[in-house]
């Protein structure tokens, strides 16, 4: 396999953890949380961070959905990735938070509320993989906010 090709890969599918027999979704979302665990980002970097995965995240699920013939790969989890990321975008990265942070992404994601739900069911390319779990993202950043706020 080419260099290029294992990269592209390495990132679609999390490091690999979307290749999980179980629950790849949430060990992609794992993959995210160790990310800003031990990788602490500037606010400014961690945004930048999100549109760049984003946007590469879109183009490579086209690549790798249109090869594999599926519409949305349960190996792709960068979406959750995003998704994670976009969860914790101004929150302060305690094992509370983060812990917090994972689960409410999770509920989000798996609930799929409006917009979501259309993202996931409507948009059959590589935007679909990822915005659905872009709005879960938004929606556990708000509750997070509140919790924040409210010293919770």
């Amino acid at each position: 396999m080419k260099a290029r090709r294992l990269g592209e890969l390495a990132l679609l599918t999390g490091l690999f953890s979307g290749y999980s027999p179980v629950a790849s979704g949430t060990m992609g979302t794992l993959v995210g949380a160790l990310l800003i665990w031990f990788i602490p980002l500037p606010l400014w970097i961690h945004v930048a961070l999100c549109l760049v995965f984003l946007f590469v995240g879109v183009r490579l699920s086209d690549k790798f959905c249109s090869e594999w013939k599926e519409a949305d790969s349960s190996k792709i989890v960068l979406d959750e990735i995003v998704g994670i990321l976009v969860t914790m975008i101004g929150i302060p990265v305690t094992g509370y938070y983060l812990i917090v942070g994972f689960f409410v992404f999770r509920f989000f994601d798996i609930v799929k509320l409006p917009p979501a739900n259309y993202f996931d069911q409507k948009l059959k390319n590589g935007w679909g993989v990822m915005l659905d779990d872009v709005a879960a993202g938004i929606y556990g950043n708000v509750l997070l906010h509140l919790m924040v706020r409210a010293n919770f």
